[in-house]
C-alpha cells in the first residue's frame, strides 16, 4: 500500500467486529445497551455530586471527576463502534483515528491518576483522621485535578503527536473496533524507536508511579486497620475505601487482561474480548460499585429522582 500519510490515502479500517456479519445488529443492540447504562450511571453521580450538599467532600468530589473521565473513555470508542455495526462500515478516518488515540489515553491517564489521588485521599482519611479536612482542604483537592487533567493531556499530546511523523504503507486493517495505539504503530513503515521511547516513557509516568501510589497508600492502609483493636473498628475503617479497592482491583486486572491477551496469544478474538472488558464493562460497573452500598450515594440518587420532575419543568419554562 501506499505511504498512508503522505498521499491521498487517510484511512484505516476498523475489523475488529467485522467478521461476523450476522452478529452485527445483536452486537449492536448489546453494545448500545452498555453504553447508555454507562453514559446514565456516572452522569447520576456527577448530578448527585454537584446537587447534593451532603456530597460536597473530597472523596465525592473525585468520584465525580472519575464518572466524567469513564464518560470521556467510553464515547471516544463507544459510538464510532456503534456507527460502523449499523452501516457496516470499518473505515475510520486518518484524523479520526489520531483523534481517538488522543482522548483514549487522555482519559484512560485520567482515569489512572484519579484512582491515585483517591487512594491517597482515602489514606489521609483513616491514618490521619484528625487532619484529614486540614489536608485534603479545596485548595488541595483543585491542585490535585488540575495536576491530573495536565498530565493526562501532556502524556496524550506527546504520544499523539509523535504519530504525524510516521508513515505507513501496510495494510491499514486494525484488528480492534477503534484505534489502539500499540495496534497504529504495528502498521507503520517508518521507523518507530521514538514512538516506542515516548510510550514507554510516559507509561512509567502515568501508569506506573501512580500506580505505586496506589500500592503505598494502601498498605500505610492495612496497617492501619490492623492497629485497631475492635472488629467493629476495623469494618468500618475498611468500608470507607472498600468501593475504590473494588474500583482498582477491576481496571487494573482488566488493563492487566488487555496486555497479556496481546503478549501471551496471537488470537485477535481473545485481545477483543479483553479491550471489551476494559473499555466497556468496567466504567459501566464502577457506578454500581459506588453506589450499591454507600447510603450517602443511594440517598443522593433518591433526592436526585424526587427532584427531576420540577427540574425538567423549570427547563421547559425557560424555552
Amino acid at each position: 500500500m501506499e505511504r498512508g500519510n503522505q498521499t491521498g490515502v487517510r484511512n484505516f479500517l476498523l475489523v475488529g467486529f467485522a467478521e461476523d456479519p450476522e452478529l452485527q445488529p445483536l452486537l449492536f443492540g448489546l453494545f448500545l445497551s452498555m453504553y447508555l447504562v454507562t453514559f446514565t450511571g456516572n452522569l447520576a453521580i456527577i448530578l448527585a455530586v454537584i446537587s447534593d450538599s451532603h456530597l460536597h467532600s473530597p472523596m465525592y468530589f473525585f468520584l465525580s471527576n472519575l464518572s466524567f473521565a469513564d464518560i470521556g473513555f467510553t464515547s471516544t470508542t463507544v459510538p464510532k463502534m456503534l456507527l460502523n455495526l449499523q452501516t457496516h462500515s470499518k473505515v475510520i478516518t486518518y484524523a479520526g483515528c489520531l483523534s481517538q488515540v488522543f482522548f483514549f489515553i487522555v482519559f484512560g491517564c485520567l482515569d489512572n491518576l484519579i484512582l491515585s489521588v483517591m487512594a491517597y485521599d482515602r489514606f489521609v482519611a483513616i491514618c490521619h483522621p484528625l487532619h484529614y479536612t486540614v489536608i485534603m482542604n479545596p485548595r488541595v483537592c483543585g491542585l490535585l485535578t488540575l495536576g491530573s487533567w495536565s498530565l493526562s493531556v501532556t502524556g496524550s499530546l506527546l504520544m499523539t503527536l509523535t504519530l504525524l511523523r510516521l508513515s505507513f504503507c501496510r495494510s491499514m486493517k486494525i484488528p480492534h473496533f477503534f484505534c489502539d495505539l500499540p495496534e497504529v504503530l504495528k502498521l507503520a513503515c517508518s521507523n518507530t524507536i521514538i514512538n516506542n521511547t515516548v510510550v514507554y516513557f510516559m507509561t512509567i509516568i502515568l501508569g506506573i508511579f501512580p500506580l505505586s501510589g496506589i500500592l503505598f497508600s494502601y498498605s500505610k492502609i492495612f496497617s492501619s486497620i490492623l492497629r485497631i483493636s475492635s472488629a467493629r473498628g476495623k469494618y468500618k475503617a475498611f468500608s470507607t475505601c472498600g468501593s475504590h479497592l473494588s474500583v482498582v482491583s477491576l481496571f487494573y486486572s482488566t488493563g492487566l487482561g488487555v496486555y497479556l491477551s496481546s503478549a501471551i496469544t496471537s488470537s485477535s478474538r481473545t485481545s477483543l474480548v479483553a479491550s471489551v472488558m476494559y473499555t466497556i464493562v468496567t466504567p459501566m460497573l464502577d457506578p454500581f460499585i459506588y453506589s450499591l452500598r454507600n447510603r450517602d450515594m443511594k440517598g443522593a440518587f433518591g433526592r436526585l429522582v424526587s427532584r427531576a420532575p420540577s427540574l425538567i419543568r423549570r427547563a421547559f419554562r425557560g424555552l
